[in-house]
């Protein structure tokens, strides 16, 4: 692993773990706003914070062609658009904790998206990771079920399709992001989700309960937009330029871990032994199906990586 790469996975692993004290303050404002208006919120304060530096770092980064305005579109409104309305709506049934911990099913879901579409091919480490890890996800949440709130596994599904939209998003955004750039890719896909959330948050007058907002509630709707939203998500699209979408995806397992420390935080919510264990045994299966799917360097030539994405896969096969 170059230079490039441990920069990427560096930048992954400090999403997540800025992602996963977003789960903490999404659960924390979610009584109180609904999920459509709360995702506006979050990606809208997020697009006005990073627009002013795209528009400054033109010069030394390019916008997505014209070409790759229709993927960029529907990428956008696939993770800025429905990712928060699973996310946020999740943590109305699920605790802090258990989000994050079904969250972490992404690599697995990255990896099965990746080897569908040829980004990445299947080995069989990675089927026995894919196996071992989501074992230790279902027994961490059955073994949780009589403190769980009630109807948590409402909150466990929806966690788990907004992670299949994530892995989708990390796996198709990758090319575009190359061709352009993290910072410009994130502004336009982020703007596309953004103003759709918007509109349909006014239109059902998801915005009213705003009025009886304290400081509590818009201290984590701004750490939501800085942090879980604009320098999150910046730093996730840098690393899919610089790595392959599996190891990007691997660092989502810090995300149950802050969330945890958050939940218990701001929200009292217990840290019990089967969450810690269920985190250890999705550790376990990623470090599996990692193995199988190290990057090999070819003479002469970029590891796979850094390649793109069809090279990658042709030489890996």
């Amino acid at each position: 692993m170059n230079v490039g790469e441990l920069a990427g996975v560096a930048a992954a692993v400090l999403s997540s773990a800025l992602g996963g004290a977003a789960v903490g303050a999404t659960r924390y404002v979610a009584g109180a706003i609904d999920p459509i208006a709360l995702g506006a919120f979050r990606f809208g304060i997020g697009f006005c914070l990073l627009l002013p530096m795209a528009l400054l770092g033109s010069s030394r980064e390019r916008w997505p062609a014209r070409r790759d305005w229709p993927a960029t579109v529907a990428l956008g409104l696939l993770f800025f658009g429905l990712f928060p309305l699973l996310f946020n709506a999740s943590l109305h049934y699920t605790s802090a904790a258990r989000g994050a911990l079904s969250l972490s099913a992404l690599p697995l879901l990255t990896m099965t998206v990746a080897g569908v579409l040829r980004i990445e091919p299947f080995t069989r480490h990675k089927t026995v990771g894919v196996l071992v890890a989501m074992t230790g996800v279902a027994l961490s949440l059955l073994s949780d079920l009589r403190t769980a709130p009630p109807g948590a596994w409402r909150g466990d599904l929806l966690m788990l399709a907004a992670a299949l939209c994530m892995a989708f998003y990390s796996v198709g955004s990758r090319a575009v992001i190359r061709r352009s750039g993290p910072l410009s890719f994130t502004v336009l896909a982020m703007a596309a989700g953004a103003l759709c959330l918007a509109s349909i948050a006014w239109h059902a007058g998801s915005f009213a309960p705003v009025a009886r907002f304290g400081m509590a509630q818009w201290l984590a709707v701004a750490y939501l937009g800085v942090f879980g939203g604009a320098i999150g998500f910046f730093l996730w699209a840098f690393a899919l330029g610089r790595t392959t979408p599996t190891r990007v995806a691997i660092s989502v397992t810090v995300n149950p871990v802050a969330a945890g420390l958050v939940g218990a935080w701001l929200l009292a919510e217990p840290l019990r032994w089967g969450l810690v264990a269920g985190l250890l045994a999705v550790l376990a299966g990623i470090v599996i199906a990692a193995t199988g799917g190290a990057a090999v360097r070819v003479e002469g030539q970029r590891s796979d990586s850094l390649a793109p994405p069809q090279q990658a896969s042709r030489r890996l096969r």
